[in-house]
């Protein structure tokens, strides 16, 4: 159902698709594709008001997440603005987002690339299997990504962030199979961008919905993918629902992700472009 709600929404927006502005956007654009749940798409500061029965967000934006005219987001119309927490508003629209590791990571590298663009795409409470070729969210992420591209007429792509797997860790079937799909989505995800060796920073999971935690992560750490990159976000301080990171555990695997990213040889050239990021994230709660 979350998945019918989010398509709809899109379709919304499917027509906007040409509408991309990219009259001040510089053409040689670095992009960063970040894949995944409700961690990716950031919650953060996001807690559950007693008083009005709700979820809401806090609003503390740390230093490592301030805006920055030299970081951009691609929003759900296809058009472009200044990045701002939560970066996900737009996009996870079901759910309450706060801080992800997005923002931390764009701070870190923009002054390696000279912009970053953001292009949020995460959708939370989603399992692995809603990710895979031919499907609403594997396909809106390819749309999105090309997009990004194209708004300036060029651009390369840099690398996937990717974070995803506690939906996963809940039905044995989901956790036995998860490296097979995951090799899959990866695999499908570079032969679309047309980039065979395109660098993937992935997360292993700091946490779970279910019982097979240690399948997923298992899996998570062992691709076996060449130029696949793994951070460990075990025992990062959780949120108090014991499924999400805290606002400073998301500005940690921010950077550690960075570090990782940094860390593959050639990443670290200074590009006079922008880095484009497309963000999914990783739970519907």
């Amino acid at each position: 159902m979350n998945e019918i709600i989010f398509f709809l929404f899109i379709m919304m927006f499917s027509i906007s698709s040409v509408q991309i502005q990219s009259q001040t956007i510089p053409t040689n654009i670095s992009i960063f594709i970040l894949a995944g749940q409700s961690n990716m798409a950031g919650r953060g500061g996001v807690y559950n008001d007693t008083a009005k029965n709700i979820t809401v967000w806090d609003g503390v934006i740390p230093r490592e997440c301030r805006s920055n005219p030299s970081i951009l987001r691609l929003t759900a119309k296809l058009e472009w603005e200044e990045a701002n927490e939560p970066l996900h508003a737009d996009i996870d629209v079901n759910k309450t987002n706060g801080v992800g590791p997005g923002m931390p990571f764009a701070n870190r590298v923009v002054n390696r690339f000279g912009y970053v663009g953001l292009v949020p795409c995460s959708i939370g409470g989603t399992k692995l299997s809603q990710w895979q070729k031919g499907g609403v969210l594997y396909e809106e992420t390819v749309r999105r990504a090309k997009a990004a591209k194209v708004a300036s007429g060029g651009g390369s792509y840099q690398a996937v962030l990717w974070y995803q797997g506690e939906s996963d860790t809940v039905d044995m079937v989901d956790a036995s199979v998860y490296k097979k799909r995951l090799v899959q989505f990866f695999n499908d995800l570079r032969d679309d961008l047309q980039h065979p060796n395109l660098p993937i920073i992935q997360v292993a999971l700091a946490t779970g919905a279910g019982p097979y935690l240690d399948a997923v992560r298992k899996a998570q750490l062992e691709t076996g993918l060449e130029n696949v990159h793994c951070v460990d976000a075990k025992g990062l301080p959780l949120e108090p629902d014991g499924l999400h990171l805290t606002t400073s555990s998301q500005v940690r695997l921010g950077q550690m992700m960075v570090d990782a990213f940094l860390a593959i040889p050639n990443s670290a050239k200074s590009l006079s472009g922008i880095s484009v990021l497309v963000l999914f994230p990783l739970f519907f709660l």
